[in-house]
């Protein structure tokens, strides 16, 4: 019997790896060169990944994932999926910036937060030089790799309509500036009550980009490169002994089975592949 469950312990650390290692090249959106080529390795210590999808911790959050669509400034989708994820603390406090705007008569519309390193990549390439700020350096990675930036605005909660800004998302131009004087007051108004709203819950703009949100905690989290729907692996992957059967006889093998599938989620998330970081 132990030799039976012994090798039934490796046998799913084996396979945990192999599930990890596989998804390095996901097919998707992103081409698969970009993939392949992956991300600079990075010392860490890091946490580990938490990624939770936005509209289950809070329904009324808004979606509109441009990225999925072929309205952004590449005129194609890069994901396949309209969905939004943060790391966890990040995604708590965007829930709390929500129920205060709600206070006001606003609520958030996400565009972007989680975004693999495939997709930066892919962005950087198609970008001309003299708008390279607008882009993160692949080179660097990106703060919406590491799920700790997020791309929002605010809809009305009375018409459920997005609100006009001093810049449309993504515009590539001094209106999209923060601190841009030109525009209408009340657009002006708007666009500086999120700022106030998100940097109290812990999130700083991007100068450049009114939309753009880093969590104060980003450095904390490695770079990753997993698309949307392998998201739940990197965070179910540890080997768990059956509770009918004592775990003190296996506790080493345990902890080296579990060992293994770490080192293989470190390997997704520093090995699959430095301008702005954000």
């Amino acid at each position: 019997m132990t030799q039976v469950l012994a090798l039934m312990l490796w046998l799913a650390a084996a396979g945990a790896y192999a599930i990890v290692a596989s998804d390095l090249c996901p097919s998707g959106a992103a081409n698969t060169s970009a993939y392949a080529q992956g991300p600079a390795k990075e010392a860490g210590p890091f946490r580990k990944p938490d990624l939770v999808e936005l509209v289950k911790l809070d329904p009324t959050i808004k979606l509109d994932i441009r990225y999925a669509t072929a309205n952004n400034f590449l005129g194609r989708p890069v994901y396949t999926e309209a969905r939004a994820f943060l790391q966890r603390p990040a995604a708590e406090a965007l829930v709390r910036a929500n129920r205060s705007l709600r206070q006001k008569g606003y609520g958030l519309i996400i565009h972007d937060g989680y975004r693999p390193w495939s997709v930066t990549k892919i962005f950087w390439d198609a970008t001309p030089a003299d708008k390279k700020r607008f882009v993160a350096d692949p080179s660097q990675g990106s703060r919406h790799n590491r799920g700790c930036a997020v791309d929002l605005s605010l809809y009305d909660l009375k018409t459920g309509r997005e609100v006009a800004m001093p810049s449309e998302y993504d515009e590539m131009t001094e209106r999209s500036q923060i601190n841009y004087k030109g525009g209408s007051e009340e657009s002006r108004q708007l666009r500086d009550m999120l700022r106030a709203v998100m940097q109290a819950q812990g999130f700083a703009v991007y100068e450049p980009e009114w939309w753009h949100y880093d969590y104060k905690d980003w450095r904390k989290y490695p770079i990753l490169n997993i698309s949307f729907s392998e998201i739940g692996r990197l965070t179910s992957s540890r080997v768990e002994i059956p509770r009918r059967i004592s775990a003190a006889p296996f506790t080493e093998l345990i902890r080296r089975a579990n060992k293994l599938t770490d080192i293989a989620l470190r390997h997704r998330a520093c090995t699959c592949g430095r301008a702005r970081n954000y």
